[in-house]
């Protein structure tokens, strides 16, 4: 499921990655995949900016701001929150 396009704050820089595998074992989202020992972005976009990745890649080759998505939007929304999410350009989708 995607909510705006072009505003995951994800980065990840392949040349650093040890090829462990943990990003793709814990991301809810399949955002990656193992290809032979590197993990590859399968869907940026998909990313939900729960930080699960970046947390366990133990060479820091990911970087995401998490708790700042449309995720996080939503829940707030949902617990009567107000606030801004998309942190790129501070629109609020919720």
């Amino acid at each position: 499921m995607r909510y705006l396009k072009n505003v995951v704050t994800l980065q990840y820089a392949a040349d650093k990655c040890v090829g462990c595998g943990l990003c793709a074992t814990v991301c809810p989202h399949a955002v990656f995949v193992m290809a032979g020992r590197r993990a590859e972005l399968a869907d940026r976009e998909a990313c939900i900016e729960c930080g699960a990745c970046m947390r366990n890649c133990p060479v820091g080759a990911i970087q995401v701001q998490a708790g700042v998505g449309c995720a996080t939007g939503l829940m707030q929304q949902a617990l009567g929150i107000k606030g801004d999410c998309c942190c790129n350009d501070k629109r609020s989708c919720c």
